[in-house]
């Protein structure tokens, strides 16, 4: 009976051991990209692709572990600032086994205090489309109205809408379809009274990914519409 109970001790310090080495911690801080001040912001996360996992933490700083080799994705949103996505891989841990992660965020186009400067790009995080179509989701109304707001205040504004989308599948129908997404943005902002001369298009396809891996939410963030200003 003792030797069982040894026995059974050493498999669970085993174990115990094999978890403990090969858990990654992710820590960072969440910072205006503008004044590199802290902000308070929601930071939720959760395993690849299952979600089985979840956490949310409400701070300026952020550390929680990787769990079994398993890719996390993390959100991270803040009153007046455009939400972000990113995803973390156990294999960018250094050699102690922790991920430095610190995110900047930008001020959303709803901010007035934000001073819209030629060259800045904005990316529509909440610009949803039908899967393989340029049809947008009525979920996306209030984002893209946030834009009209921005382009109604700052009348001389022009701006270029670039649509991507994930680079597997066919590139020319690709390209076809990053240009409809454009297209229908541009027809959304026009149809809520913005000039379209103020407006440019360039379609870019799968050609710059965010992300060249193949998981569900990489490709979900290669699919987007980012907003180039290119006279304030």
């Amino acid at each position: 009976m003792r030797a069982f109970f040894n026995c059974l001790l050493f498999t669970l310090s085993v174990s115990a051991f094999s978890q403990a080495d090969s858990l990654v911690i992710v820590q960072g801080k969440i910072i205006n990209a503008d004044t590199k001040e802290l902000v308070v912001a929601r930071i939720t996360y959760q395993n690849l692709p299952y979600g089985n996992r979840l956490g949310v933490i409400n701070n300026s700083t952020f550390s929680f572990p990787l769990f079994d080799g398993e890719r996390y994705s993390i959100t991270v949103d803040a009153v007046g600032y455009a939400s972000v996505k990113y995803m973390l891989d156990p294999v960018e841990a250094n050699d102690e086994k922790r991920i430095i992660k610190d995110i900047e965020l930008h001020h959303t186009t709803g901010n007035p205090e934000k001073k819209h400067t030629a060259g800045y790009v904005m990316r529509l995080d909440n610009l949803i489309f039908e899967q393989g179509k340029a049809k947008i989701d009525p979920d996306s109304y209030q984002e893209l109205d946030l834009l009209v707001g921005m382009m109604k205040e700052h009348k001389s504004m022009i701006i270029q809408l670039e649509g991507h989308t994930d680079y597997l599948g066919d590139p020319a129908k690709n390209m076809k379809l990053s240009q409809q997404r454009v297209d229908a943005v541009r027809d959304y902002l026009v149809s809520k009274g913005v000039h379209k001369h103020r407006i440019k298009l360039k379609a870019f396809g799968g050609t710059m990914p965010l992300s060249h891996d193949s998981t569900p939410e990489a490709r979900r963030l290669n699919r987007r519409v980012e907003v180039r200003i290119m006279h304030e």
